[in-house]
C-alpha cells in the first residue's frame, strides 16, 4: 500500500491539469506550512482552495477507504456507457481518455452515463488512480 499516497497525488495533478499551478502547490504547502504540525484538514482544505475544486469527495475516496474507483464502460459504434463502482458517496472523478489518439474526457459518477465519442477506438489514461473494466 506504500505506493496508494504517491498514485493520489499523481492522480491529483492529472486533475489540476497545470504543471507550474501544481508546483506553486507544493510548494506553497512546503512554505505556508514550514515547521508546523499540521492536519489533514488543513492540507486538504489548502488544495482545494488553491486549485478552485472542491476535493472533498476525492479525499474521501483516496484517503478515508481502501476501495479504489472502477470504472465500468460498453463500447458501441462510437459511444460509451459509463460508471464508477467501488466509490464513496458523491465521487465523480474525470477520467481523461484517448478517442483515436485524440485527448477526450469523460465524467463518471455511480449512475450510468452514455455519450458519443469521436471515434471507435478509445483508450483509458493510465495516469489516474483507478480500475477499469470493459463488459
Amino acid at each position: 500500500m506504500y505506493y496508494k499516497g504517491a498514485n493520489m497525488l499523481h492522480t491529483l495533478r492529472q486533475l489540476i491539469e497545470d504543471d507550474e499551478l501544481w508546483r506553486q502547490i507544493l510548494r506553497g504547502l512546503n512554505k505556508d506550512f514550514y515547521h508546523q504540525t499540521v492536519t489533514s484538514k488543513q492540507i486538504e482544505d489548502y488544495l482545494s482552495e488553491k486549485t478552485g475544486k472542491d476535493l472533498s469527495a476525492f479525499f474521501n475516496q483516496y484517503l478515508r477507504t481502501t476501495m479504489i474507483p472502477k470504472l465500468e464502460y460498453k463500447l458501441d459504434e462510437e459511444e460509451i456507457t459509463y460508471r464508477y463502482t467501488n466509490i464513496v458517496e458523491d465521487f465523480d472523478m474525470p477520467i481523461r481518455v484517448f478517442v483515436n489518439e485524440n485527448e477526450q474526457w469523460i465524467f463518471p459518477n455511480a449512475e450510468w452515463k452514455t455519450e458519443k465519442l469521436e471515434g471507435n477506438d478509445m483508450t483509458l489514461d493510465k495516469n489516474f488512480y483507478i480500475l477499469a473494466e470493459k463488459l
